[in-house]
């Protein structure tokens, strides 16, 4: 019987897994976008080997979690920390693709006309979808906030109808987005202007989607009653992660989508 409340884990293949299939996917990736022959199998391949690694080390997880009673208060404080940490480097990531859209559009170089955006380049309207998406992602926003204080209040049902519109609000996001990119006229081949905004959007974009993956694992666990008053930061984690997409698509919004364009 162990004398300590912190949680050893068990030895767990995912960890190895999971840079594996983020290789695969990272290859995938390049040779799709280079024009490979079977660059697109490589890439569903990694895509789907990296589906499947969250779910079983999510998985894992919610049983130490759930089940077995690992999480206890001074592992929860070190999974809090692990978060921000997590989030602050997710932050820097992004940090770096707003400081190339800034290299470039605050003293364009004569290469691209000394002027920005670039001549030739068509840049969308931001009070369309750019705007309207802003509206969708500040309202999942104040969903998932909903959420969150129902379920501190013991209402499942009220986490659970913040919750369901938080992801609802999520896909319809990510809809508009996949819609934005078919009609925009210009592509991330056209020069500086298009490889900085679809990396950073589209990055935004892929954190989107991985976000409404968190939520939705935290809605079945909120349906099964994972969760309770004091014992859900899973929870939290997700909601955190959520905000942190809500406060980088704002900068995106006025950077690159108003000042930029």
């Amino acid at each position: 019987m162990k004398k300590h409340p912190f949680h050893l884990v068990d030895p767990s293949p995912w960890p190895l897994f999971t840079g594996f299939s983020t290789f695969v996917l990272t290859v995938g990736a390049a040779m799709y976008m280079h024009g490979y022959q079977g660059g697109g199998i490589v890439l569903s391949l990694g895509l789907l080997m990296v589906i499947y690694s969250l779910f079983v080390w999510w998985r894992d997880v919610v049983r130490e979690a759930t089940f077995e009673g690992h999480h206890t208060t001074p592992v929860q404080l070190g999974l809090r920390y692990g978060m921000i940490l997590f989030i602050l480097t997710e932050i820097l990531l992004f940090a770096a693709f707003f400081w190339a859209f800034f290299h470039s559009s605050l003293a364009p170089t004569v290469e691209i006309g000394a002027v920005w955006p670039p001549k030739g380049i068509e840049v969308l309207n931001p009070w369309e979808i750019p705007f309207l998406n802003t509206v969708l992602l500040l309202s999942s926003g104040a969903s998932v906030t909903w959420a969150h204080h129902a379920i501190l209040a013991g209402n499942r049902q009220q986490a659970l109808n913040g919750l369901i519109l938080t992801i609802v609000l999520a896909v319809i996001f990510t809809g508009f987005q996949a819609y934005e990119y078919i009609e925009a006229p210009f592509t991330i081949s056209d020069g500086i202007y298009g490889s900085t905004f679809y990396m950073a959007t589209g990055l935004h974009g892929f954190h989107v989607i991985m976000g409404t993956l968190f939520l939705s694992v935290c809605l079945y666990r909120l349906y099964n009653y994972h969760f309770t008053k004091q014992h859900h930061f899973g929870f939290e984690a997700a909601a955190w992660y959520w905000h942190m997409v809500d406060v980088v698509w704002l900068f995106l919004f006025v950077c690159v989508y108003y000042w930029g364009g």
